[in-house]
């Protein structure tokens, strides 16, 4: 059953396999423990640019190791880590939390905060089954275990949650001046700072949403909806383009969209400042997708296919710039 959790994580069960899995998974309640622990530890090595302590994080994470060595676990593990430079603290911290909450009769409320690098995305599965995928330069705050009669984590970025139903604990997403709360859905949300708007998209079930610095101004949305709030001011309009959430599978993909908008996506994406000369072009549109691991230079360098302009990259800078 471990070679099998590890396949799913690793992606290498059908679809068939994967369903029959989280049966398996939802009547087990000591397998899905054991498979959150799996899926989370796998999902933070790729971040290895997160690493604070290289040394410390891979003591513990040698011990983890060390748990699941039987019928070749520790050999796939392995492979995997030969792609991660560093094993991020956080990992251990992770690890050590999930080993110690499982034991302890009362267990202090911990929580921990996950940054994506630029570049990367990662997908996690929290204490109540919940799953979350975080795009590029995204940080999310969550507990070790939910107590309580609620469930709340905070973004800043963007992520996509599909939330274990509990209709005794509402899950409570905050990010920057809105809160969102649900007992069992699907939806996007798009928070960076750096931008002038908040977007939620609802995908299943039921989302109200909540200004704290205007509680008045609350909205519920329904299926295939979507909210943005721009200048103080929530929008509520349908979602026309699904292909958008494709990027919790590494592919960016733009619809019709204005090249102005779509740079700002990239400088966030990828943590790069990207100057244009000419305004002119900025009215441009596109559509295309975009692997998220072909970086922002081929992604460029395929956006200018339609309209030609030259790229001029300065790496000391960390800056683009880009002219007719």
């Amino acid at each position: 059953m471990e070679d099998r959790i590890l396949k799913y994580v690793l992606g290498e069960l059908n679809t068939s396999e994967k369903a029959a899995l989280r049966k398996q998974l939802e009547a087990d309640k000591s397998l899905k423990e054991e498979f959150i622990r799996i899926q989370n530890t796998y999902a933070l090595t790729l971040l290895s640019e997160q690493a604070i302590n290289k040394q410390e994080g891979q003591k513990h994470f040698d011990c983890f190791l060390q748990q699941l060595k039987h019928q070749k676990r520790r050999r796939i593990i392995k492979t995997t880590l030969q792609y991660a430079a560093i094993v991020a603290l956080l990992i251990a911290s992770t690890v050590l939390a999930t080993l110690h909450f499982s034991t302890s009769e009362t267990p202090p409320l911990a929580m921990n905060s996950l940054h994506v690098p630029a570049g990367q995305r990662a997908q996690l599965t929290l204490s109540d089954g919940t799953v979350v995928w975080l795009n590029a330069q995204s940080t999310f705050t969550y507990p070790s275990q939910f107590k309580n009669n609620s469930r709340e984590v905070k973004v800043i970025g963007e992520a996509f949650f599909d939330v274990a139903k509990d209709a005794k604990k509402p899950f409570i997403v905050s990010s920057q001046n809105i809160k969102m709360e649900v007992l069992g859905t699907q939806f996007n949300v798009y928070s960076y700072p750096e931008n002038e708007y908040i977007q939620t998209d609802l995908v299943e079930g039921s989302l109200k949403i909540v200004q704290r610095d205007n509680e008045k101004n609350t909205t519920i949305l329904k299926p295939n909806e979507q909210m943005i709030i721009r200048d103080g001011k929530m929008h509520v309009n349908d979602i026309t383009d699904y292909e958008h959430f494709l990027w919790k599978e590494g592919i960016y993909c733009f619809q019709n969209e204005r090249l102005i908008d779509i740079l700002k996506k990239l400088e966030l994406y990828y943590d790069v400042e990207i100057i244009v000369k000419d305004p002119g072009i900025f009215n441009v549109r596109y559509t295309g997708k975009f692997r998220q691991r072909d970086g922002i230079d081929e992604i460029l360098r395929i956006i200018r296919k339609v309209k030609p302009f030259k790229i001029n990259r300065d790496i000391e800078n960390n800056r683009i710039t880009i002219t007719k």
